[in-house]
């Protein structure tokens, strides 16, 4: 681990993937992974957690993927299932983020 890499973050791998794909809904694995700091692979992991629990629909268009998140569903933890994944990504946006949707 480098000097500049933190020993532990607030948010989650599961966080940070759900937040990217709300703002770059066209990502790729590749790209989601290498922004956020992870494998592919663990990323494609998430990528089917998150899709099997209703979190994200994925769709092809031609032959991309491209996702949409449900911002409606509560967080998972038992003690925070009274806060919803909208106000988590609210809280994750940056003033810079731009939503690209179509």
């Amino acid at each position: 681990m480098s000097a500049t890499t933190p020993r532990w973050t607030f948010i989650t791998n599961y966080g940070l993937v759900i937040s990217y794909i709300y703002h770059n809904p066209k990502s790729t694995a590749r790209e989601i992974a290498n922004e956020i700091g992870v494998t592919e692979r663990t990323t494609h992991k998430i990528i089917s957690d998150l899709e099997a629990e209703g979190y994200i629909e994925r769709r092809k268009i031609g032959r991309r993927n491209v996702y949409d998140v449900d911002p409606e569903l509560p967080l998972r933890h038992h003690t925070k299932q009274d806060v919803l994944v909208s106000e988590l990504l609210e809280a994750l946006t940056s003033k810079e983020d731009v939503v690209i949707r179509d």
